[in-house]
């Protein structure tokens, strides 16, 4: 199984890359995790939002075609635990399928890419910044496949 997170951001500070990389070095060969970036678009004064979004979405879309199923990471969104994200991984593990998780922007995610996803899920009902959502994820991606594995990582 390969899983992506597909990421709207670049040039994320090196706390971030570092934290990432250190829960992902960790997975298994069975469960790797690729991290694909899209560059944000520019922000200008004036501009709509919703513009800006679609541009991006077109951006994203080619990634999630290959990637499925897809869970777009929503502060509105179902609040799993870990054992239903290990669930979840290992229902996609099982049917042979390579999901994927959307982090969008500061302004989210475009109509069309919340229309695509399979699931909305949140970490937090918090606003979190995402460069941490990243990290955040990767350890519970981390934990997830641990708790399949009966790893002592998970402890309840």
């Amino acid at each position: 199984m390969r899983i992506s997170i597909i990421a709207v951001g670049n040039r994320m500070p090196d706390w971030i890359a570092t934290g990432v990389t250190e829960y992902l070095q960790r997975m298994p060969r069975k469960a790797s995790v690729e991290v694909v970036e899209v560059k944000p678009e520019k922000r200008d004064k004036g501009e709509p939002t919703q513009g800006l979004l679609r541009r991006e979405a077109l951006r994203i879309e080619p990634h999630l075609r290959k990637a499925r199923p897809t869970v777009m990471l929503d502060e509105r969104g179902a609040l799993w635990d870990s054992k239903k994200l290990a669930k979840f991984l290992q229902e996609a593990m099982a049917e042979g399928h390579n999901p994927g998780f959307v982090i969008g922007s500061a302004d989210g995610l475009d109509d069309m890419i919340k229309a695509a996803a399979d699931y909305r899920v949140a970490l937090s009902r918090l606003t979190l910044p995402h460069g941490l959502v990243r990290v955040m994820l990767a350890e519970q991606l981390y934990r997830a496949v641990s708790i399949l594995q009966n790893h002592p990582y998970h402890r309840e």
